[in-house]
């Protein structure tokens, strides 16, 4: 089994055994030029830190240039991404498209930053309120990530 990840022209390419990953890539150079980049350590801002378990996701960089275009660098960290009061309403002034793409090795902020974004085109001092805590959230929380881990069998599980 094979898993080939395209993005324009970068390939993550991982594979069940070395055999196939080198017939893949020796298929694949027939086609095109390729120049191979050894083991995967960063990818679209993304690094990738593999180890004996399975491997860690993290964005901690592009954390670090959220929170400073926020101008939050001293900001005081948060134990929880969002308020435990209502939800936002429309009715209730930043743009959600860092922490979205922060959503991608980090699920915990998922559901706060998806009530931001509902408001995002007719945002209102609650909306701001709210990324500013999740900027708070993710600054005390600089290397959370996603971990990885293989698993021996090839059917889905819920």
């Amino acid at each position: 089994m094979a898993y080939i990840l395209l993005y324009v022209d970068d390939i993550i390419l991982t594979a069940s055994s070395n055999a196939l990953r080198c017939s893949i890539i020796a298929l694949l150079s027939y086609e095109f030029a390729m120049k191979n980049l050894g083991r995967l350590n960063y990818f679209l801002g993304i690094v990738v830190t593999i180890h004996k378990g399975g491997m860690f996701l993290s964005q901690r960089n592009y954390t670090v240039e959220i929170i400073e275009r926020a101008g939050m660098s001293s900001c005081k960290p948060t134990l929880t991404p969002i308020y435990s009061k209502p939800k936002l309403s429309a009715n209730s002034n930043k743009s959600c498209r860092g922490p979205s793409y922060l959503t991608f090795t980090r699920p915990n902020i998922s559901y706060a930053v998806q009530q931001i974004c509902l408001h995002m085109h007719n945002s209102r001092i609650d909306h701001f309120n709210a990324l500013k805590r999740i900027i708070r959230y993710v600054k005390g929380t600089l290397d959370h990530g996603l971990h990885l881990y293989p698993f021996s069998f090839s059917t889905l599980v819920s």
